[in-house]
């Protein structure tokens, strides 16, 4: 034996008032889809979109934010951290160490920095210094951009090249190694 299924409410038949408000909400949205397909044409004709009284992707950028863009498109995020930290070394490392001490390269792929250092002592003394500044770099730049500091010396006197040089002589340099 089967149930009685319970009955649907029936759908009322709209009335006049209502049936014209449908009407009107369909040609409408009618009208609209005809209007924008219009505006296409139009556009198309005029060859292509033009600048309106809204901001759209091909209005001027401030010179700052088209940098900004550019770098963030090109990936260049890194190596613009990197020369700003060679620009701002005093701020990072304080005006004491900086007067002794001058960053000279970035390896991106090793994630090395490279310091030259005016004296031995102070080599020693940043050498000591590395991992605090490790960290003070990371958390400027983002984690793991710098992972080492390679801290090199003052070099020798520079090597000077004549006619008066004895035969096999490293000139200066044999003196210093």
């Amino acid at each position: 034996m089967t149930e009685p299924q319970p009955e649907r409410p029936k759908t009322p038949e709209l009335s006049g008032v209502d049936l014209a408000r449908q009407a009107l909400v369909a040609a409408k949205e009618q009208a609209r889809a005809r209007g924008a397909a219009v505006q296409q044409k139009k556009q198309a004709r005029r060859g292509g979109l033009r600048s309106g009284a809204r901001a759209d992707g091909r209005d001027p950028l401030p010179l700052g934010a088209a940098i900004n863009r550019l770098i963030t498109e090109r990936g260049w995020e890194t190596p613009a951290a990197i020369g700003g930290v060679m620009g701002r070394w005093p701020q990072l490392v304080g005006p004491e160490v900086a007067q002794h001490c001058e960053p000279q390269r970035y390896d991106e792929e090793a994630r090395v920095l490279t310091v030259q250092c005016d004296s031995t002592a102070w080599a020693t003394q940043l050498r000591l210094l590395a991992p605090t500044l490790v960290a003070r770099l990371n958390e400027d730049l983002g984690h793991g951009t710098v992972k080492v500091i390679k801290v090199w010396g003052p070099g020798g006197p520079a090597r000077r090249y004549g006619q008066l040089r004895a035969p096999g002589s490293k000139g200066p340099g044999d003196t210093y190694g």
